[in-house]
């Protein structure tokens, strides 16, 4: 947990500092929330008192992120709710209503509620006359720059309903004028999906609407989640807790805002790519720095400084939280040296002059002496995070020691805005470890280990055998000694993932556990572990995480690799070949060998004597990847031309396998059927926190 001066705390935590803990209800009053699974507990006294003892120290005195998150309001939404073209719910902040009231929560800690009380500040805000920003309708703001003739939009949101229903409320409150230009931030999909719900394509193609980029936008934006889709798909779960309800025992908010909006997801190509470290642009009338930051929270991101308004917008660089180093769903592990150092370098650059700092999470902050407040202390904050993991680790602390052992100085953590709502300091560190050093804690007994169901029954034999842990688990419970528990209860889970008494205690101490976390990807992952032990694996066809823009944005190259990570080997021991794939309307061509079992492609070559040649169009291609016409289809309408064995490429696709995000992250002995897809279908693209 974080250190930090003691001003200041809730009722509730006050009555374990006061020792008056036995005055505190530890079960259900008439007018309490009711926990959503039968199963469910209320947070224990030890739980109580953990979170006591650590909201203790937080500075709930320092009111300044309420006066930021008001100022400038205009107006709220008619309708909490934002509905897609077949009724389906968008975006819902109703189910979120117990936030509206000034209770507190047992089961949530305190500094997760006040994050996610600030988040419900919603509605269209005016940062100085000229910016707008429309909060609270999506995990990400979009802001409104007026320009001479119209309207500069930075970061349309995830889905086109939230984003059209932000520029409704933008024109009924502030009057219609049209979109001349878009800034994509950065390459995570709720700062572009939206895109298309304030757009039209044909105003972009015929010049009056810019789309304006970072570099290596494209690749970025459409990669990151592709080779791994499928298994960030699970782990998003986890992390976002998208199967909690939203209660006081559930789901608590995402730290960056509520959640994700939940509408199919568009994508408009580039106009107009930020190319160099800094880059000027004027768009309709108004002067833009670009200061591309590659590397810190996103591998393709870009701050752009608005010189004549002494405004300076950080993207995600810089929001209200410690952000994400690794993020719990699977991403590459990001870089907080280089963070730091692009933090620095926009203090000295314009922090030293900016009267207002805004960003696409959170409110803005105003006053220069703010805005160097801020900038420097998230600067600090991700400096410390590499630099004081690598300390301790070059004094031999492990990936498996580090996140018991770092401690955020006082100075960095009692800062509301580097608190741990998104990352947290815990996973945070072993990533830096893992970056610098990789997974393995340099004992070698973990160098080549055992998978967990394969050793935990060696563990289980040598306890005692089920009883005797079952007590012993039960015994560190009822202490409130969780994280003990969970220790030697996960191994007999993973000796017996049957043994219900096993999986209902386990659920128990992760419940515990989650209540106890500030850090929504904590809460989330324990309580939807907890959840599933007790009531099984999600059930539900599995969400569809394509689009066609996202899909037609994909190189042939990606495509083709993407298809060699669904290809079973063992399925085609037996089968060779060489192929050119040739793309005649974009003069693409490929080499493609299916040899030992692996799929591998290179651009701008052909194989010498192919067994095969096809021949596509890149439009007639992109049909195949979104899964709306078989290949074998295309070659039978003539739109792709096929020479030599074409039995070769059926043979393939029998040999790829069907990936659905379903399957257990902790053992379990049930079987979900296999969605049905055709085998060609890119699954790809999610929630890019």
């Amino acid at each position: 947990m974080h250190n930090s001066h003691n001003i200041r705390c809730p009722l509730f935590v006050l009555f374990f500092i006061l020792g008056l803990s036995a005055t505190y209800p530890l079960h259900a009053a008439d007018d309490a929330p009711k926990h959503f699974d039968p199963l469910g507990k209320p947070p224990s006294e030890h739980t109580l008192k953990v979170i006591a003892e650590d909201s203790a120290n937080l500075p709930f005195d320092d009111k300044r992120d309420f006066d930021e998150a008001n100022k400038g309001f205009i107006a709220k939404p008619d309708n909490w709710k934002v509905t897609g073209p077949e009724g389906n719910v968008v975006w819902d902040l109703d189910r979120y209503d117990f936030f509206r009231s000034d209770k507190d929560f047992p089961s949530i800690h305190p500094s997760l509620q006040r994050v996610s009380r600030l988040n419900m500040k919603v509605g269209l805000f005016e940062v100085i006359p000229g910016f707008y920003q429309v909060r609270g309708f999506d995990l990400a703001n979009i802001t409104f720059v007026r320009g001479k003739t119209g309207w500069i939009v930075l970061d349309p949101l995830t889905a086109p309903e939230v984003a059209a229903a932000a520029k409704a409320l933008v024109d009924a409150e502030l009057g219609e004028r049209p979109i001349v230009a878009v800034v994509y931030s950065h390459s995570h999909v709720d700062h572009w999906g939206g895109v298309r719900g304030i757009v039209d394509e044909k105003d972009v193609e015929a010049g009056k609407v810019k789309i304006i980029a970072p570099r290596g936008f494209m690749e970025h934006a459409v990669s990151e989640n592709v080779f791994a889709g499928n298994a960030m798909n699970r782990r998003v779960q986890y992390q976002y807790g998208t199967q909690l309800p939203a209660s006081p025992f559930g789901h608590a908010g995402q730290g960056l805002n509520m959640n994700v909006a939940n509408g199919a997801t568009g994508l408009i190509q580039p106009t107009t790519i930020i190319e160099d470290d800094f880059e000027t642009l004027t768009v309709d009338g108004v002067e833009m720095e670009f200061m591309n930051t590659p590397g810190g929270e996103a591998p393709s991101q870009a701050h752009i400084w608005f010189p004549k308004d002494k405004v300076y917008w950080t993207g995600e660089d810089v929001t209200g939280v410690f952000h994400n180093v690794y993020t719990l769903r699977g991403a590459l592990v990001r870089d907080p040296h280089v963070w730091s150092q692009h933090i620095n370098r926009a203090l000295y650059r314009y922090g030293r002059n900016a009267d207002v700092m805004m960003a696409s999470h959170h409110w803005p902050r105003w006053g220069n002496e703010r805005v160097q407040e801020v900038l420097r202390g998230q600067r600090d904050l991700y400096a410390n995070m590499n630099n004081y993991s690598l300390f301790h680790a070059n004094q031999g602390v492990t990936i498996n020691q580090i996140h018991n052992v770092f401690e955020t100085p006082e100075g960095i953590a009692k800062q509301w805005y580097n608190r741990g709502y998104h990352g947290s300091p815990e996973h945070n560190s072993r990533a830096v470890i893992n970056r610098y050093l990789g997974y393995w804690d340099g004992n070698p007994a973990t160098l080549i280990p055992l998978s967990p169901a394969d050793s935990a029954p060696l563990y289980v034999k040598m306890m005692g055998g089920s009883d005797k842990i079952l007590r012993e688990g039960q015994k560190l419970h009822d202490a409130g000694d969780y994280f003990l528990a969970q220790e030697i209860l996960d191994k007999l889970v993973q000796a017996e993932p049957n043994n219900r008494d096993a999986r209902l205690l386990l659920a128990d101490v992760w419940e515990q556990i989650g209540y106890q976390q500030e850090n929504p990807g904590l809460r989330n992952s324990f309580l939807q572990g907890a959840y599933e032990l007790r009531n099984g694996l999600p059930k539900g066809a599995p969400p569809s995480t394509s689009s066609p823009d996202v899909i037609r944005a994909m190189t042939t190259g990606q495509f083709l690799d993407f298809l060699g990570v669904r290809l079973d080997p063992g399925k085609v021991e037996d089968l060779g070949f060489r192929m050119t794939l040739i793309t005649p309307d974009n003069d693409e061509k490929y080499a493609i060998e299916l040899s030992d079992g692996t799929l591998t492609n290179i651009e701008g070559f052909e194989v010498d004597d192919p067994d095969l040649t096809l021949r596509i169009n890149r439009s007639d291609l992109e049909q195949v990847m979104m899964g709306k016409k078989t290949l074998k289809a295309a070659i039978e309408d003539g739109s792709a031309k096929a020479d030599g064995n074409v039995q070769l490429l059926y043979q393939l696709g029998q040999a790829l396998v069907t990936f659905t995000p379903n399957f257990p992250m902790i053992p379990s002995a049930e079987t979900v059927p296999a969605r049905e897809q055709n085998p060609y279908e890119a699954v790809i693209e999610l929630p890019g926190e």
